[in-house]
């Protein structure tokens, strides 16, 4: 297989989308996980503690989705270099590796998005207890 320095770059916007995506997702989750903190220093609430460690396992899965992001992107730009120095045999397994990764990345994407529910499911289930009592 012959590598262009087009394919690699293809890759380039669809990792930047993703790492707006996913660095909003983790500034509004660093917002809320402040404000349920405070809420539960001030009420010490299970409720409120089960949705802090919904939110903690969500934020893992967020620096991975960016760290296994960040080397695909760099994988792509090594194997762009590779292409460039007329290195296939550099080139296109760097950029095989590039889009595994990236694909690691999009599947913490789905687990995440999977779990995001869960505290929502947290409160509803509270709801659920007050109303058969």
């Amino acid at each position: 297989m012959t590598l262009e320095v087009s394919t690699p770059a293809l890759l380039f916007p669809a990792i930047s989308l993703l790492f707006l995506s996913f660095t909003n997702r983790f500034l509004h989750l660093s917002a809320l996980i402040r404000q349920l903190h405070k809420d539960w220093l001030e009420r010490r609430e299970d409720l409120l503690r089960a949705q802090i460690d919904n939110l903690k396992r969500r934020l893992t899965l967020i620096r991975l989705m960016q760290l296994f992001g960040a080397f695909s992107l760099f994988l792509c730009v090594s194997s762009m270099v590779a292409v460039t120095a007329a290195m296939q045999e550099v080139a296109v397994p760097t950029f095989t590796v590039a889009l595994l990764l990236m694909g690691c990345s999009l599947a913490c994407l789905c687990y995440e998005v999977w779990i995001s529910g869960g505290a929502l499911r947290i409160l509803l289930n509270a709801v659920e207890k007050e109303e058969g009592k």
